[in-house]
C-alpha cells in the first residue's frame, strides 16, 4: 500500500468513528494560524488514545508534550467528571494556544497545562508525592524519551498504561532532513522498553494520513 491508500483507509475510519467535531477542528485551525508545527496526532490516532483511556478507566492522565492541545482534548474527554489531566509543555506560546483550545472544548476544569522542561516538572511531581497516574502519553522531544520513561515509571502504578508516539517513523524509518540522533534516541527508548521488566510492552505499527509510524504501549506490572 502507498501513502494515498493509507490516507484513504484513515479517512474511512475517521468518517465512521469521528465525523465532524467543531472543537477538534478549531483546535487544529487555531494551531495552524498561530504557526505551531503540524505534528499533532491524526484524528484516528486521537480516537485511539481516547479509547485506550476509557479502556483503563483513567481518572488521572499525564501528557508529556501539549502542542496545541489536540491530543489533550481527546484524552481529557475520556475522563470522569472528577478526573484530572496534567499536560507538560516547554513552549509558552504552544501552551497559550492549547489553553484557548481546551477552554473552547469545555475542559478547563479537568486539564492543567504546566509550562517548562518536562525533565524539571517530572521530578517535581515525584517529590510532591503526586498521586499515581492511570495513563501517560509521551509525545515530545525524542531525545528525552528514555528519561521520560524512567520518570513515568515512578509516577504510575500496576495497571497503568504508558503510550509513546512516533516510535517507528523516527526509530526505524529515517526522517528526511532530520538529525539521525533523534532516530537513535528512539531506538534506545524502544530497546529499553523491550528490556524493562516492570512493564509488559509492545509497539503497534500505524499507517494513515500521516504516513507509516507506530505507538508503543506498555502496561505497568
Amino acid at each position: 500500500m502507498d501513502h494515498d491508500q493509507f490516507a484513504t483507509v484513515d479517512h474511512y475510519v475517521e468518517g465512521l468513528f469521528i465525523g465532524k467535531d467543531a472543537a477538534l477542528e478549531a483546535a487544529v485551525a487555531d494551531s495552524q494560524a498561530a504557526g505551531l508545527p503540524a505534528i499533532q496526532v491524526s484524528p484516528v490516532q486521537g480516537r485511539l488514545l481516547h479509547v485506550l483511556a476509557l479502556l483503563v478507566r483513567a481518572r488521572r492522565i499525564l501528557e508529556i508534550g501539549t502542542l496545541g492541545g489536540y491530543s489533550t482534548i481527546w484524552l481529557a474527554r475520556a475522563l470522569p467528571e472528577d478526573g484530572r489531566l496534567i499536560s507538560l509543555e516547554y513552549e509558552p506560546r504552544h501552551a497559550d494556544v492549547a489553553r484557548i483550545n481546551l477552554a473552547r472544548a469545555g475542559l478547563t476544569d479537568r486539564v492543567e497545562v504546566r509550562v517548562g522542561r518536562a525533565l524539571d516538572a517530572l521530578p517535581a511531581l515525584v517529590s510532591q508525592g503526586a498521586e499515581p497516574f492511570d495513563m501517560v502519553f509521551i509525545d515530545a522531544d525524542k531525545d528525552a524519551y528514555f528519561d521520560y520513561l524512567q520518570w513515568t515509571l515512578r509516577l504510575t502504578r500496576p495497571g497503568s498504561l504508558i503510550v509513546a508516539d512516533n516510535v517507528v517513523r523516527r526509530g526505524v524509518i529515517p526522517v528526511t532532513g532530520e538529525d539521525p540522533a533523534r532516530g537513535l534516541a528512539v531506538q534506545h527508548f524502544n530497546a529499553a522498553l523491550a528490556a524493562e521488566a516492570r512493564v509488559a510492552a509492545t509497539i503497534v505499527p500505524l499507517a494513515g494520513s500521516k504516513g507509516f509510524d507506530g505507538m508503543a504501549l506498555a502496561v505497568v506490572r
